[in-house]
């Protein structure tokens, strides 16, 4: 990697820039850039003229972790709100400017951030840029833009209603996180939902959009002279503050949990965890590896072999690290038949257990961090999966050169790390386990382990 501070740039647009030479792939390098704004908003850039396009990717600490207590639901409702109407626009209107200039905006709600994106071919950029700005900073919340966007939601929780893998993750959420604001359904329910006005609405809006949580990334066709002034335009009458409300550290469960909601469905869907780690945790890159052995890793995990493979009792099996701002969790899931349940359970039981007292092999762990070094430029092979890689990498405050040093990461986990993070991590084998189905033949835990 090479990391220099860039030279003078002419005019106000850029404050500074690092650049960061990275490596994503055989074919080209990927340069990023730390652009400062004229009034202090950053963002990072990876300029490519190549193709006429631009992507934007950024987003605001918060999430659904901050919609009101008793009224979840707030912050899903209000990213499939953003672009019905802005400013002097009204939603029709709105949304005949995007689809006319082919232009791509999208909103999201996550548990800690909210997303958002905006994709614009170059010579549409400066009508994109003001229909972004509007839409971030004069949201209009019409009423019947409410009510349609709401029933369109409504609509999709009374499907969920009927979905097992749906009612399996609110099962499990509910399971883990208790009342904490991380057990609250993110798309709210029928009854909150109902409750949701403009009210609500402006006031997340005004709590959680602001500068001074906001991390962006952009590539595609602009430089880093153009782009300074272009954040202050979007971005720049926001709040500099936030008003966010203090999230707690969730209190897990102690021991094994097993919760199961009877479904007339021909398989069982099990889901299950335990606590992980923060992903600021020096054992979190130890973490991931061991993980991908054990569930991570489709086709050649533990999981897959024994429970797919073997016995052909699931489809998939799989499990993955969760780290959420205030706590990190692992999670899983697999589907097999009714009569088959307490078996798959069973061995996923065992093999999480023999992961904790054996740690894995020195094969298995050379041809995880072999596929995890090699897959990784995938995750760069669109404008839209590097900018929002950039976000990300932003959020967790892993610093710009991270890229280059990830890999790094993963060849130096030696096999002394990974069976003593493989021991922190499972600890004693305890699971939290939600089922949805008719399991036959179930063992149920005593609370507390």
């Amino acid at each position: 990697m090479t990391e220099t501070l860039a030279p003078a740039v002419a005019g106000p647009a850029l404050a500074l820039a690092t650049i960061a030479t990275v490596s994503a792939g055989p074919a080209r390098a990927i340069e990023i850039e730390q652009v400062v704004s004229p009034g202090g908003i950053e963002a990072w850039l990876v300029s490519e003229s190549a193709v006429p396009l631009i992507s934007m990717q950024f987003a605001f600490d918060g999430g659904a972790a901050q919609d009101p207590a008793g009224k979840p639901g707030v912050a899903n409702l209000m990213s499939v709100l953003l672009d019905e109407g802005a400013g002097d626009i009204k939603s029709a209107e709105f949304q005949e400017k995007l689809e006319t200039l082919a232009i791509e905006m999208s909103f999201d709600a996550g548990r800690d951030s909210f997303y958002g994106e905006m994709q614009t071919l170059t010579e549409n950029l400066d009508e994109a840029s003001e229909l972004l700005r509007l839409a971030i900073t004069e949201p209009r919340f019409d009423d019947d833009a409410i009510g349609r966007m709401r029933a369109q939601t409504a609509s999709g929780l009374r499907r969920a209603l009927q979905d097992p893998d749906s009612v399996a993750g609110r099962l499990w959420s509910e399971t883990v996180f208790g009342d904490h604001p991380y057990g609250r359904p993110v798309k709210g329910t029928l009854e909150t939902l109902g409750e949701i006005d403009a009210e609500a609405l402006r006031d997340y809006h005004r709590r959680v959009f602001a500068r001074d949580t906001l991390t962006i990334a952009v590539v595609g066709d602009i430089t880093a002279e153009r782009l300074g002034p272009l954040l202050d335009e979007i971005f720049g009458g926001l709040p500099e503050n936030a008003d966010l409300s203090p999230i707690p550290q969730p209190n897990l469960p102690e021991g094994d949990v097993q919760e199961v909601v009877e479904m007339e469905i021909p398989q069982t869907i099990i889901q299950f965890g335990r606590p992980g780690l923060l992903r600021d945790d020096p054992d979190f890159i130890p973490a991931y590896v061991v993980n991908h052995i054990l569930g991570g890793g489709s086709f050649s995990s533990r999981l897959y072999q024994e429970i797919r493979e073997k016995r052909g009792l699931s489809y998939s099996v799989y499990s993955y690290l969760y780290p959420l701002d205030r706590v990190g969790v692992i999670a899983g899931g697999a589907a097999t038949r009714n009569d088959r349940a307490a078996e798959s359970l069973a061995l996923i039981d065992a093999e999480i257990r023999r992961m904790a007292d054996e740690g894995p092999t020195e094969e298995e762990l050379a041809k995880a961090k072999r596929y995890l070094k090699g897959s990784y430029p995938l995750r760069f092979d669109t404008s839209t999966k590097i900018a929002r890689q950039l976000v990300e990498i932003q959020r967790d405050d892993l610093g710009i050169d991270y890229i280059n040093e990830r890999n790094g990461l993963i060849e130096g986990v030696t096999i002394e790390d990974a069976r003593r993070v493989a021991k922190r991590l499972y600890g004693d084998g305890s699971l939290y386990v939600t089922m949805v189905g008719k399991p036959d033949g179930l063992v149920t835990p005593a609370k507390g382990g």
